[in-house]
């Protein structure tokens, strides 16, 4: 099927804006596409963040209600025409009045009193009929102040809807819509900045999230985007907003420099509408915000959509264990590996961290590091998984297994002669049978995390249970920190649990597997959920298929990585000035909270962390 998305920007002029989305379908359908998806906020001129003093786009919940759409409208029912003369489906989204009308007593229209408006995406199909519709159910900033969330799974489409629009609608039991090319799911707004909506269209069996957009950051075209793609192995098409997303003053009003620096730097859509395979590569993208339409050609059918396998063969459904996330959420299990550490308040500013590599094996690579470590200062020091071990195979026969239990056993002993104290060095490690993660001190085995999730590499270990958060001391105060190893840290799930747990440092010895857990997951893991990631994998090479990061965005701009290899990284927080005063608030660069990147190169990378930065403005 071709997909094309289109963005454009809108006004507070609902007939200038069903002027606009006329002319880009009709634009737009020049590529014959079977599918055209417009932005969010189509209808009106809606922004959820409030920038110094920015004219409000609503001057109160009148105002909402005349800017929001009744669903018989002249407004859908042109886009539905538009469906039926270009044979295609369209997926809109825009306010939707929910009540039949806005009365109150005595006819006191009081502004003060909320309305049932919803932000709505509707899909049309190619003969003009509605077919779909799903209300936006996580509200941020001044979105809560104007709409409602509501589930559409239980809520029937207005009744009093015209007889060309009702002949073909159904009540919403499921939020996947079927069409003669495959399963769509539909996304709005923030929706992708977060792992959940996704992930339910995806295990609903949506083959492609459908993206309507209102952003004036880069964060989800950046990162958050690809990674909903690849995590859940589908398409996806996201149409953003361009032009200002707040009421521009009039001509002669006064506004001083600052604030009109402000407005064009922080409300203004980006653009960047793009549509991304399930593997999180870039099939086709706007790279600017400029009206405008692109489109790629993708085949819901093929087997690799519907196969939802990691290249080692282990299915990303069966590996998901919902119920352990319900257990740990409410209740995880707090390590007593390491009780004698008094927990403290103080939490450090800076954590040195590294992540070394070694290219040998077996006893070579033990002594390889330990090298390392006698002539390196960092706190804390990460390893790949089983970093002594270059071909994980091996770990499938018993007698191998037993071979790597004692080097196992022989890393912790040689390790922790060489670590100083407050010095820590974490990997994985075979013990006792079992593949999991551990953290060596100066004292010995400090801590251990038995591997969670079942994957093919580690087919023979038993699953672990429970998430162990750790109180860690170093010489400027304490941090709490989780380990996940082999392919835990690839399932958004239980990094959000530990997140949950007021964790500041995620460590991840791992064996990279494809491209987008370095390139796109893990950044959004760190992002979502505001914690600092160390990650460490032997190299790999993959295709060419993914572009690395190395703009001036990224802090470690300098870095001399190679787009064919794929190693792990630090993943560190942007700064926060509210925490102290020697922080100051960047300038807007267009990212609200992109992690700052250092990926793992050469044997030694090493690079400082904000643990601290990882209290404040979590998204979970």
């Amino acid at each position: 099927m071709r997909v094309a998305v289109s963005q454009f920007a809108t006004s507070l002029n609902i007939q200038e804006n069903l002027a606009s989305c006329i002319r880009m379908i009709n634009e737009t359908a020049v590529c014959k596409p079977d599918l055209i998806i417009l932005p969010e906020f189509c209808n009106t001129l809606f922004t959820n963040t409030q920038v110094a003093n920015a004219l409000p786009c609503y001057t109160d919940h009148n105002h909402a209600w005349q800017q929001a759409l009744a669903i018989d409208g002249a407004f859908l029912q042109a886009i539905a025409e538009r469906a039926k003369v270009h044979g295609c489906y369209i997926v809109i989204n825009v306010t939707l009045r929910k009540d039949v009308s806005r009365d109150f007593p005595n006819n006191k229209q009081d502004g003060s009193i909320k309305s049932n408006i919803s932000i709505t995406s509707c899909v049309f199909s190619p003969l003009g009929e509605l077919i779909h519709q799903q209300d936006k159910k996580t509200l941020l900033g001044l979105e809560k102040d104007f709409f409602i969330s509501a589930d559409n799974r239980t809520k029937k489409i207005t009744e009093n809807i015209t007889e060309s629009l009702t002949e073909n609608t159904v009540e919403h039991i499921t939020e996947v819509v079927t069409t003669p090319f495959g399963k769509l799911g539909l996304l709005s707004g923030s929706d992708s900045s977060t792992f959940e909506a996704s992930r339910t269209l995806a295990l609903g069996g949506a083959q492609l999230l459908c993206n309507s957009m209102n952003s004036f950051a880069l964060d989800q075209s950046s990162f958050h985007d690809p990674a909903r793609a690849s995590e859940n192995k589908v398409f996806l098409a996201s149409a953003n907003k361009i032009g200002l997303l707040v009421p521009n003053r009039k001509p002669n009003e006064t506004f001083d420099k600052n604030y009109q620096e402000q407005i064009q730097e922080a409300l203004v859509g980006v653009g960047q509408s793009q549509i991304i395979s399930p593997n999180g590569k870039v099939l086709a993208k706007i790279t600017n915000n400029e009206e405008g339409y692109v489109f790629a050609d993708i085949d819901l059918a093929e087997d690799n959509i519907n196969n939802k396998c990691r290249p080692d063969g282990t299915d990303l459904i069966k590996q998901r264990r919902p119920e352990l996330y319900q257990q740990l959420s409410t209740a995880v299990k707090k390590s007593s590996q390491n009780k004698n550490v008094h927990a403290s308040d103080k939490v450090p500013v800076t954590a040195n961290v590294a992540i070394f590599a070694t290219y040998k094996s077996n006893a070579q690579a033990i002594e390889d590091v330990c090298h390392y470590i006698e002539n390196n200062l960092s706190d804390i020091i990460q390893l790949p998984e089983l970093f002594f071990i270059g071909d994980k195979t091996i770990t499938h026969d018993a007698q191998h297994r037993a071979e790597i239990t004692s080097l196992s056993q022989q890393v912790i002993k040689q390790v922790s002669a060489v670590l100083r104290p407050f010095q820590y060095l974490c990997t994985s490690l075979i013990i006792e049978g079992r593949h999991q993660a551990v953290l060596i001190s100066e004292h010995g085995l400090l801590a251990t995390q038995e591997q969670l999730h079942f994957c093919q590499r580690y087919q023979w270990t038993e699953l672990g249970n429970d998430l162990n958060i750790i109180n860690l001391p170093l010489e400027q105060g304490n941090i709490k920190l989780a380990m996940l190893t082999a392919d835990d840290a690839n399932i958004a799930e239980i990094v959000k649990v530990a997140a949950l747990n007021t964790i500041h440092l995620l460590l991840v010895p791992f064996d990279i597997q494809e491209p987008c857990e370095v390139e796109y997951h893990l950044l959004s893991r760190a992002a979502e959920n505001r914690i600092c990631i160390v990650a460490a994998s032997r190299e790999k090479s993959f295709a060419n298929t993914l572009s690395f990061d190395n703009t001036a965005n990224n802090i470690y701009n300098k870095n001399k990585v190679k787009s064919q290899k794929s190693t792990g990284l630090i993943a560190n927080l942007t700064t926060d000035p509210t925490l102290l005063p020697q922080w100051q608030a960047p300038r807007f660069n267009g990212y609200i909270n992109q992690p700052l990147v250092k990926h793992q190169y050469g044997k030694i990378t090493k690079a400082v962390i904000h643990p601290i930065a990882a209290c404040s403005k979590r998204l979970c």
